[in-house]
């Protein structure tokens, strides 16, 4: 073998190898990379979803808490008084209902119950999906010295679809101004002008746009739509304000038995 020659196997022999090629970047195509990313950011928005959801009923039961401190009441986060079976027509709304964070004792004289009020319609779809419709309320069950057949106050817009369900008729009074801002259904119309005289009506005119009113048996029922804990003063100092305001002759006419 001449010099040459080995000298070019030599070097052949001792060449290193070029390094091998860095993995893969990026996937290959046929990995379903984007449909992975949709399904994991879904998922993570559901978790946030879920967590602030938290965060707000935590910040809402502290501060029904407080408040119930604040005006030396009880708090209940579930309700111990079996609310829902009052005969209010609000609480025969939707296909499933629910109350929560109760407050309740005695304030400025008056027994009351305040309270987280829910319900929701359910619904399907042509391909057999359901769906559900929340409605959300705040509502104050106050006594009341006189046993009173059925009665609703509202706006048009608030409970005249839930007495409708009852079958009640609307009522009118001399006041016209009262009759185009408040609809008032009930079968007794005598006892709703006994209720309903030219005091309670100015007071209604303007305190009572927020709430609707129902007065069942020797309980009053005022609900308005959901709002801050730090509100609640205004639902109570309401249904309050409704009591104070029911002429004596109610009380004298209507006398609760026993």
């Amino acid at each position: 073998m001449t010099l040459e020659l080995l000298s070019t196997v030599v070097v052949r022999k001792h060449t290193p190898r070029p390094p091998a090629p860095p993995p893969e970047v990026f996937p290959s195509p046929g990995v379903p990379w984007a449909l992975i990313l949709i399904l994991v950011g879904g998922v993570a928005l559901v978790g946030l979803i879920g967590y602030l959801s938290y965060l707000s009923t935590k910040r809402r039961r502290l501060g029904f808490q407080t408040m119930a401190r604040q005006l030396g009441l009880s708090y209940s986060l579930e309700d111990p008084f079996g609310l829902l079976g009052g005969p209010f027509a609000l609480f025969q709304k939707g296909d499933g209902r629910g109350v929560e964070n109760v407050l309740s004792g005695v304030w400025q004289g008056l027994d009351l119950r305040a309270f987280d009020y829910w319900y929701y319609d359910e619904s399907t779809d042509s391909e057999g999906r359901t769906s559900r419709s929340y409605y959300r309320f705040d509502c104050a069950i106050v006594p009341i010295g006189a046993a009173c057949p059925a009665l609703s106050i509202g706006r048009e817009t608030f409970f005249t679809r839930m007495a409708g369900a009852l079958s009640f008729h609307d009522i009118e009074f001399e006041d016209e101004a009262f009759n185009r801002a408040f609809n008032v259904r009930g079968n007794d119309r005598k006892f709703a002008n006994d209720l309903v005289d030219a005091r309670m009506m100015q007071w209604l005119l303007e305190h009572g746009a927020d709430y609707g009113v129902e007065v069942v048996g020797n309980r009053v029922l005022v609900a308005g739509s959901k709002i801050p804990p730090t509100e609640l003063v205004q639902l109570i100092g309401t249904a309050k304000g409704f009591i104070d305001h029911v002429p004596e002759v109610v009380l004298s006419l209507y006398p609760v038995s026993g």
